[in-house]
């Protein structure tokens, strides 16, 4: 192991587990505490954060044509929620659906006009709600932290995906 840096050693000491749960608990807070200042600025819009989430799947990819189990998967979560979601952005006219010619059981689902400019809107509305959190970072600041989180977010995409084991070891400290 001589030359390989301590990052890619296990992290399987007292110290690192609980510098891990640190980690993934801030990571938590840090989603709730941004969900929950996003939700207050989309609802005069009356778009809940799971509606802004697919119409920001979709926007990404505003070309391709998704299926809903595809929308679920991508967002790893079960297809009847997603389903329901995916109704009410249909019955607004945010996006819109068609027969998949493949698989007459599928439709095959678009972003539309009215839904790429209702997200561009809600976009309008959270960026300056959270320009104030960055304001004192530095450009390299944020790069630093872009590209970190984006490594992480690659794990989760990818190997993160995967069937978690189970494992019986805990945080606590005693035994150890």
């Amino acid at each position: 192991m001589s030359g390989e840096p301590d990052r890619l050693l296990p992290r399987s000491g007292v110290a690192e587990r609980q510098q891990n749960y640190r980690l993934l608990a801030t990571i938590g807070i840090i989603h709730q505490l941004a969900s929950t200042r996003a939700g207050r600025v989309l609802a005069p819009l009356k778009l809940t954060m799971a509606q802004f989430a697919i119409l920001s799947h979709f926007h990404w990819r505003a070309d391709e044509p998704k299926r809903v189990a595809a929308v679920a998967r991508a967002m790893q979560q079960n297809q009847p929620a997603v389903t329901k979601t995916i109704q009410k952005l249909l019955e607004a006219k945010l996006l819109r659906a068609s027969a998949d010619a493949a698989d007459r059981r599928s439709m095959l689902l678009f972003l539309t006009p009215k839904g790429k400019a209702f997200f561009q809107r809600a976009l309008m509305r959270l960026e300056p709600q959270f320009a104030a959190m960055f304001e004192t970072w530095t450009q390299a600041e944020l790069a630093d932290l872009g590209a970190k989180l984006d490594r992480l977010k690659v794990w989760l995409d990818t190997k993160g995906r995967e069937e978690p084991g189970v494992q019986t070891s805990s945080l606590s400290t005693s035994g150890e």
